[in-house]
């Protein structure tokens, strides 16, 4: 079985390459927290209007089966940015505003490979992978604001980097512009602005809450009008600020929907996309763009699910579980693309992806091979995009906020935990779930929401798939090349039983 797994592989892995005058631009944005059900083109009965995410869909292609690399924030981005499972580098969950960085200076990232490749690359919004800061006393707050920062965003491949250290909810409350802080904090918030979520520590005077999403917006705007037609493609990769709390719309998007602030919230990430669009019409440079509209994982419980659902409005659309969780909800994701004349208008795969496949994606675009260091958990999605009727991957690992693994076969879900592995219930180490099976397997053509645990009527599909996760965690890599080295031990049953 595994011989003919490994074999499926590599044929489903040459590079599709293209001549070099059909490069495209490469545009990638990333939402924070916005779920499945939030957009308008995958969702029909949601009551939030995306016509901008939705006008990607149309003219270009929806994938109805994709996942984010973990179910929160910090190792989706790491897996994003380096083609990587970010469990082979890190347990689990989320770094702070001060974190050392996550990205060490040996690993290759889609800005590196690409900024070889002649592309000019840019990273605008929120990084949340770490970076060192210089610190002038023994706190975490006590950063010495003057000093440059180390193995940030242009330590790994960015040339031009203007954004926030983490979430918009964690102090630092400070621009970054490539590797200086542009100003001193002056004060510290308590945290008593009455925002949910707003951690206390330094803030900038220049620093506005509500502002951060339309200046980092008007940043990657800039950029790609100021690059745009000249003698290099360029790479701008823009992870935004929302809708993640604290949610807060600007005064001209409150009540554009009857969902309250988390709704109105979600139409102004949907016009920072427009924002985008426009700028690509503008500078005449659409048709040589490929632009990528996704999210870092599931709706976050703090939008409120008791008082959406009522409204009509699911932000997990019909999958169980939201951000954090092991479940659907927590990590599959909206994922649109266009690019025009290469993507079909209108077109929809059914292939699972992860958001790590964009590095060799980008290796496929370009027509390269990367190295067997690099990308070892990204598959090429360009056959896929390219109308090519062919798999992609044999399968996909999930990870929760605790830890706990999950791999996706065909439409065999094993999950290595008894409950959510996240926030919503059965949560961990809860009483509910002590008295369930410690694996659970799904069959998603039959049960998307994952309500029958079927395990115990199909033990060999757990072992056949038991067997190919261990597999993946033994050998560093889930893709064909040399074994590599996972960065930590590995331990699939870390949330369940043998």
């Amino acid at each position: 079985m595994q011989k003919i797994l490994l074999k499926l592989l590599m044929m489903v892995l040459v590079p599709v390459a293209l001549p070099a005058a059909d490069r495209p631009n490469v545009v990638y944005i990333l939402a924070d927290d916005m779920g499945y059900g939030d957009v308008g083109a995958l969702n029909p009965d949601g009551k939030i209007p995306t016509p901008n995410i939705d006008r990607i869909a149309k003219e270009g292609m929806v994938f109805t089966d994709a996942h984010s690399g973990s179910s929160v924030c910090t190792p989706t981005r790491y897996g994003i940015v380096t083609g990587r499972y970010a469990w082979r580098v890190k347990p689990q969950g989320v770094l702070g505003g001060t974190s050392p960085a996550m990205i060490t200076p040996d690993r290759l990232t889609v800005a590196g490979f690409l900024k070889a490749q002649g592309y000019q690359t840019a990273c605008v919004g929120k990084w949340h992978m770490g970076m060192d800061m210089a610190l002038a006393g023994k706190g975490k707050d006590e950063v010495d604001w003057a000093k440059p920062i180390q193995n940030g965003p242009v330590a790994a491949g960015f040339d031009y980097y203007y954004g926030i250290p983490a979430s918009l909810d964690m102090a630092p409350y400070v621009y970054i512009e490539n590797d200086r802080f542009t100003a001193v904090p002056t004060r510290k918030t308590k945290g008593e602005s009455g925002y949910p979520f707003y951690r206390p520590g330094p803030i900038a005077d220049d620093f506005e809450i509500e502002q951060v999403l339309p200046r980092l917006t008007d940043k990657a705007v800039r950029y790609i009008l100021d690059h745009a037609k000249q003698d290099k493609p360029f790479f701008l990769y823009f992870p935004l600020t929302g809708p993640h709390t604290p949610v807060i719309p600007t005064p001209e998007f409150k009540g554009k929907t009857t969902l309250g602030d988390y709704g109105d919230f979600c139409v102004e990430v949907d016009a920072m996309v427009g924002k985008v669009l426009a700028a690509l019409d503008q500078a005449g440079i659409a048709q040589d763009t490929w632009i990528v509209f996704t999210s870092d994982n599931g709706c976050s419980p703090q939008a409120r699910f008791d008082h959406l659902l009522p409204l009509g409005h699911n932000p997990s659309f019909l999958f169980r579980g939201h951000k954090a969780d092991i479940f659907e909800g927590g990590h599959r994701v909206p994922f649109v693309m266009r690019w025009p004349g290469k993507i079909k208008a209108g077109s929809q795969s059914k292939e699972p992806v992860c958001l790590t496949d964009l590095m060799a994606t980008c290796a496929d675009l370009v027509g390269r091979k990367l190295p067997d260091t690099a990308g070892e958990d990204s598959v090429s999605m360009l056959p896929a995009m390219l109308g090519k009727a062919q798999p992609l991957r044999a399968a996909v690992v999930h990870h929760s906020i605790n830890g706990s693994f999950a791999i996706r076969q065909g439409p065999w879900k094993l999950a290595f935990c008894s409950g959510s592995g996240g926030w919503s219930d059965p949560k961990p180490n809860s009483a509910e779930a002590k008295k369930l099976p410690s694996i659970q397997l799904y069959d998603l053509s039959a049960d998307i929401a994952e309500q029958r645990n079927v395990a115990a009527d199909h033990p060999e599909v757990v072992q056949r798939m038991t067997d190919l996760l261990q597999g993946y965690a033994d050998s560093g890599r889930s893709t064909p090349g040399a074994a590599q080295k996972n960065d930590i031990p590995v331990d699939i049953w870390r949330n369940a039983k043998k």
